[in-house]
């Protein structure tokens, strides 16, 4: 499985308010609708910016704050094909992966990114690549049990299709 896509950089400590703030989370239940609002405390033009495919790149701690899905399901709905992080708050990569968005934990991977950069993630091998400057970095491959949960878009998808845990 590749994803490839343009980078968006954030920085350390992206909370989930940052990711989608407080202020429309209630108001708004349409996913698509409530992603126009996305990291507009951040950048107000950056859900603009972003195309499917496109890749997050983010320091330390992406996702800390409350455990709502609505930050990973709005990050899905913008079309983004991974987040790609130095580490994550723990309940956010749950819930991401259990929205079907890939959250790929890679030390270094901060660095190694300017923003508008060509990245390529190589899933089962794990790997990232930098395609404009060639770099590229080694990221410890999720356990079969979580890629299978993506490929299927979820986790309450894996379990209609008939996925279970052993």
């Amino acid at each position: 499985m590749k994803i490839r896509g343009r980078v968006w950089k954030l920085g350390d400590d992206v909370n989930t308010d940052l990711i989608i703030s407080g202020r429309y989370k209630y108001d708004i239940l349409d996913m698509k609708e409530l992603a126009r609002h996305a990291f507009e405390d951040l950048d107000p033009e950056l859900h603009k910016k972003i195309k499917p495919g496109d890749i997050i790149v983010a320091g330390q701690n992406f996702g800390c704050g409350s455990s709502r899905e609505h930050a990973p399901l709005v990050i899905k709905a913008l079309g983004v094909g991974a987040v790609v992080a130095e580490s994550f708050a723990r309940i956010f990569f749950r819930n991401a992966i259990n929205v079907g968005l890939a959250a790929i934990e890679c030390p270094g991977v901060a660095s190694l990114f300017e923003e508008e950069d060509e990245a390529e993630i190589l899933l089962e091998e794990g790997i990232i690549r930098n395609l404009t400057s060639g770099v590229q970095l080694r990221f410890r491959k999720w356990p079969e049990i979580i890629y299978k949960i993506y490929l299927a878009g979820g986790l309450v998808d894996y379990l209609k299709r008939g996925g279970v845990f052993e």
